[in-house]
């Protein structure tokens, strides 16, 4: 059905579309962005269905051109699915993430990619951490979804001793964290007017840092697709890593805002840079793709 918005007003460039009943005793909000992800986006949507807990998936299209919120629209619909499906315009993953945010009325919220598998007790793994005393963020570590456990177990022990070692930094991407809302929100939330470039993993990340601490664990993970990134890179150099390793936990404001901002800026990696993916190849837009207001 169509989603109400009397009295709510959504940043430009957004558009609301359709919803399930909301159940208020969920602990959990999933944020899903996706651009031109008809291939995997069934399959993510079905790994987040499976969980042991109960979350209301958020959805939100940016700006997809290959019927992705075809594909999301329905596959919530036969998995019988708690979920919202939105229209952010603006290109950028910061710019979708930030839209989605607003809709989230639960404790806990992961952000969670639409390429990526998720074993049914993610959620409850993150949440167990997330419930320790002062810890604000969970990190995932990545693996096969055919791994062995013994495979895991072994990536799952380098990322916490990493963690660590190198505390005051993020050690695990955007497909793989989990956030106590009220940390998110404290930190500022996602906003493409405070950083508009790549690597917004790492910099919520530092924000959110200043609100509580970030905890890993030997089984808490998940498997992002295999595929092969043909594009520019939008990774840091190992200069900027370094820099990072050392400033972080001491100086990261002055990292992130003065150093790396400046750097990232004049070679152009805007959040929207992570949208150049040449082995999706472009389709009519399907009916859901492009929704009119409710009101």
């Amino acid at each position: 059905m169509l989603l109400d918005l009397d009295g709510y007003t959504l940043p430009a460039g957004a558009a609301a579309a359709y919803s399930s009943p909301s159940q208020p005793n969920a602990a959990w909000s999933v944020l899903v962005p996706f651009f031109n992800e008809r291939e995997l986006l069934g399959g993510t949507i079905a790994s987040l269905a499976a969980q042991t807990r109960h979350a209301r998936l958020i959805l939100i299209d940016n700006g997809s051109t290959d019927g992705s919120a075809d594909v999301a629209h329905e596959a919530c619909r036969r998995l019988g699915l708690d979920y919202m499906l939105l229209t952010e315009r603006r290109p950028g993953k910061v710019a979708a993430l930030a839209t989605g945010l607003r809709w989230v009325r639960t404790a806990f919220v992961a952000t969670c990619d639409a390429d990526t598998w998720y074993p049914a007790d993610y959620l409850a793994e993150a949440e167990a951490l997330l419930r320790r005393p002062g810890c604000a963020v969970a990190g995932a570590f990545f693996a096969a979804r055919d791994a062995d456990a013994e495979t895991r177990l072994k990536a799952g022990r380098k990322i916490c001793a990493t963690a660590r070692m190198l505390r005051g930094q993020c050690h695990t991407g955007g497909a793989g964290q989990a956030f106590r809302t009220d940390a998110l929100r404290a930190g500022g939330g996602f906003c493409a007017d405070r950083w508009s470039y790549v690597l917004e993993d790492h910099e919520i990340i530092h924000r959110v840092l200043k609100h509580g601490t970030m905890a890993y664990s030997e089984r808490l993970w998940c498997a992002p697709s295999p595929r092969e990134r043909n594009r520019d890179s939008i990774r840091w150099t190992l200069a900027e890593r370094l820099v990072y390793a050392t400033t972080s936990a001491i100086a990261g404001d002055w990292f992130f805002y003065r150093f790396l901002a400046t750097r990232l800026r004049a070679r152009q990696l805007t959040s929207d840079r992570i949208r150049e993916r040449p082995f999706q190849a472009p389709a009519q837009p399907g009916p859901f793709a492009t929704p009119a207001h409710a009101g």
